[in-house]
């Protein structure tokens, strides 16, 4: 279900924003599916003035034109519409734009030997439209070089929801307002039925003959009325939710459909002969229907005809034979209830479907038919002119207030959350429930989903919010559950946990996105047959697309400090693989009158949390190996791979390339990892119990020292020759001191480094300690450093 923002707030009395309105919707059970602007595909067009217009010297049906786009610079635009003549103010598309009705971008090119630098565009190129007979007029005050779209009010976002079947009353605009009333986004504003009062009598008889499929056929005639085009405000809103206009008859049966959730249908009354009766169909009788088809009807179905024709296949479409035309001058108006039941058999049997269809057979409100043939009448009247006739009502509908009696308590007994008896109440009335005294529930007669007190308790809590009901555990079978998960489930939950507990914020996104998105990461090795959108298409090849994407929005929203991450699966060649995605964006730390401005995120930082997440995992994250990234995403010099020997890399890390980010629209600096859970070895089992913490008997000794090594020098080797000096003795080794400058080699640093020795049955002797030190300056002089003297 398609509206605009300002159709919608023709029923609701509001301030609230597309943003806010959308969230709510969501939240009340209202999924939106998209937001639309529809100027953005007006891109390019502007209000132009044609300043001359010659003959095409090769093209007698062409004409050459200079066209002013207000920025001062006439451009010569080759054209063929019959109305574009000099001081003509239109619709320029410059180069560069693209077409909305076919998706062509408009270039520099030559149209028979001349150049043309754009196109004057039609009403139908734009999809604003059906005029294709010339290009579009504009009034003469029109201000040239004004964007098109925002000179003709088209910036309306479009909001698209999806409709569950039970919520047939937000089939119309009016019953999403009620329902965002209800959520406290506003006032819903009353609605306006017009009174007629003519003594005039129909000049046709109506009649039902099947109560079961067509209880209740109401129809009025106006006479004299003239059929043009819809006026422009009604033709755009139709455009926007993609309906097409038609004229201004059928227009304005699509409206109040789609306004109220009212299938109408309008007749030519010189088409006809004799009354109009709502009836099953005979054996052998068919019918050409709107969309050009004929129909062969059965006994089960229901059917709208006259003495001589089936005309309408009832509450599904419509017949050509009674269609009306830009000659049409009486009609009738023709309001009726199908029954669900009805609809849905006969739409099946002739697999026909609909927007009537789709209303009918979810159940409209049957106490709206008056209501709505009276809005329907008078927009007749108001674009088409004419004079009403009396009303004919045929048959009546069924009664659609259903009761109940109700216990305020019952939210908290099948809903698990309380909610005031007073709220309880506000927010049934707003929904249009009826509540007496002693809670006495009716129902509206728009919603026959409501069959009960759970219903009833479901609307209560869908309004206060489902985000508002606890989470309880379901009750466990006595006993000791046994242990089902894997190891590599292990794995996830313990690095979910570690995740958390170190401050980041877990995100869950698609697992495919567009090939765009995925060539910026190699290309996807996989691609679906049948995807959600062209957006959504390539199996995603790494986490981080995800996350960046989530960022990105993050980011839009004023988030300042962006730390994320997911566990999911990359889709290679060879395989699903499990992963661990992390995503630090923005400041590290808010500034502070100690530190001064906020400081952002570094490659340290994500090898900080690739550490510690590894350590949970149970990988050897002290003996881990710092080599370069592969891939091209990582910044050269600013990024690595943590690896267990030199093939298997357990993550990468780092800062994305900037390139990257470009490409992702990403503000940077931004330090990113991904984990290769399945690289990471498992865990020997070495039973339930834990060993008992032993603490060592004597106490440790710290010893410092200072080498020189080559500035490419990774100090991470420096690290695990030193530390492989002595194994027995060695416990700890930590670099806590760089330095680069006087008194050193224009090639050389300084590395300070702390070591950690541990005393196993005895304390280490002077002896014990000079020669511990010597293997260490050997260990390091091999590894390419000298002590500093």
């Amino acid at each position: 279900m398609k509206f605009t923002l300002s159709w919608l707030k023709e029923h609701l009395d509001t301030d609230a924003g597309v943003e806010v309105i959308a969230d709510t919707l969501t939240r009340i059970g209202l999924e939106v599916e998209s937001v639309e602007d529809p100027s953005a595909r007006l891109g390019g067009f502007t209000v132009a003035r044609v300043l001359t217009a010659a003959p095409h010297p090769q093209a007698d049906k062409l004409q050459v034109l200079t066209v002013d786009s207000g920025d001062g610079v006439p451009l010569q635009v080759v054209c063929g519409a019959p109305n574009a003549r000099a001081g003509l103010i239109g619709v320029f598309g410059q180069a560069g734009a693209i077409v909305p009705a076919n998706g062509m971008e408009l270039r520099v090119a030559a149209i028979r030997g001349v150049e043309s630098n754009g196109m004057m565009c039609s009403a139908r190129e734009l999809e604003i439209g059906e005029g294709h007979d010339g290009i579009i007029e504009l009034p003469a005050d029109a201000p040239v070089g004004t964007a098109f779209a925002e000179y003709a009010g088209l910036a309306d976002p479009v909001i698209d929801i999806a409709i569950t079947p039970n919520r047939q009353d937000c089939m119309g605009v009016r019953g999403i307002a009620r329902d965002l009333a209800a959520a406290g986004l506003g006032k819903l504003k009353p609605l306006d039925v017009p009174g007629f009062r003519t003594d005039t009598p129909a000049p046709i008889a109506i009649a039902t003959l099947d109560p079961e499929g067509c209880p209740a056929f109401f129809g009025r005639a106006v006479m004299g009325v003239t059929n043009g085009a819809s006026p422009e405000w009604m033709q755009r809103r139709l455009l926007a939710v993609g309906q097409r206009p038609i004229s201004a008859l059928v227009d304005i049966t699509n409206y109040v459909m789609l306004d109220h959730g009212r299938p109408l249908h309008v007749y030519d009354l010189a088409k006809l002969s004799g009354g109009l009766v709502a009836r099953r169909a005979k054996a052998g009788e068919t019918v050409l229907a709107l969309n050009g088809k004929t129909y062969a009807l059965d006994e089960t179905m229901t059917v709208i005809a006259d003495d001589a024709h089936v005309h309408d296949i009832g509450g599904i479409m419509g017949g050509e034979e009674s269609g009306v035309s830009g000659t049409t001058a009486d009609v009738l108006i023709e309001c009726a209830y199908f029954t669900p039941e009805a609809i849905a058999r006969t739409g099946g049997k002739l697999g026909l479907t609909s927007d009537a269809r789709a209303r009918f057979e979810r159940g409209v409100d049957p106490a709206f038919l008056g209501d709505g043939l009276a809005i329907a009448t008078r927009l007749v009247i108001e674009i088409c002119g004419g004079k009403p006739t009396e009303v004919v009502e045929a048959g009546s509908p069924p009664a659609g207030r259903h009761t109940f009696k109700y216990d305020p308590a019952a939210t908290l007994r099948i809903a698990g959350i309380e909610v005031a008896a007073d709220r309880q109440r506000a927010i049934l009335q707003s929904l249009g429930f009826g509540v007496d005294g002693s809670w006495t529930v009716s129902a509206p007669s728009w919603r026959r989903d409501v069959d009960g007190v759970a219903d009833i308790v479901e609307e209560i809590v869908r309004i206060e919010g489902l985000d508002s009901v606890p989470s309880v555990a379901l009750p466990r079978p006595d006993g000791v559950a046994r242990p089902t998960a894997t190891p590599e489930q292990k794995i996830e939950r313990g690095m979910r946990r570690a995740a958390a507990a170190r401050g980041l914020d877990e995100a869950i996104t698609w697992s495919f996105l567009s090939e765009a998105d995925a060539a910026a990461f190699g290309g996807a090795a996989w691609t679906l047959a049948n995807p959600i959108s062209a957006d959504m298409k390539a199996m995603r090849p790494s986490l981080l697309p995800g996350l960046i994407a989530a960022a990105r929005r993050n980011r839009a929203r004023g988030a300042t400090s962006i730390r994320l991450f997911e566990i999911g699966r990359r889709y290679l060649k060879d395989g699903e693989r499990a992963t661990l995605g992390l995503l630090l964006v923005g400041e590290r730390g808010a500034r502070d009158w100690r530190t001064g401005k906020a400081g952002g995120f570094d490659a340290l930082d994500a090898k900080a949390e690739v550490t510690a997440l590894l350590a949970a995992a149970g990988a050897p994250a002290d003996r881990l190996q710092v080599m370069e990234a592969t891939g091209s995403i990582w910044h050269p010099g600013r990024s690595a791979s943590l690896r267990l020997g030199p093939k298997t890399i357990l993550a990468e890390l780092g800062e994305l390339h900037p390139s990257l980010l470009r490409t992702l629209d990403l503000e940077g600096p931004a330090v990113a990892a991904e984990i290769y859970l399945d690289a990471i070895p498992a865990r020997r089992e070495a039973g339930r119990m834990r060993t008992a913490y032993a603490p060592p008997a004597l106490q440790a000794v710290t010893r410092d020292f200072a080498f020189l090594a080559p500035r490419a020098m990774p100090a991470d080797s420096l690290l695990r020759a030193i530390r492989g000096a002595d194994k027995g003795a060695i416990v700890d080794v930590s670099l806590f001191d760089i330095f680069e400058g006087a008194g050193l080699g224009e090639d050389e640093a300084s590395l300070a480094v702390a070591v950690t020795l541990q005393p196993a049955e005895k304390s280490f002797t002077d002896a014990d300690l000079q020669a511990i030190s010597a293997r260490i300056v050997a260990a390091a002089e091999k590894a390419g450093a000298r002590l500093r003297g």
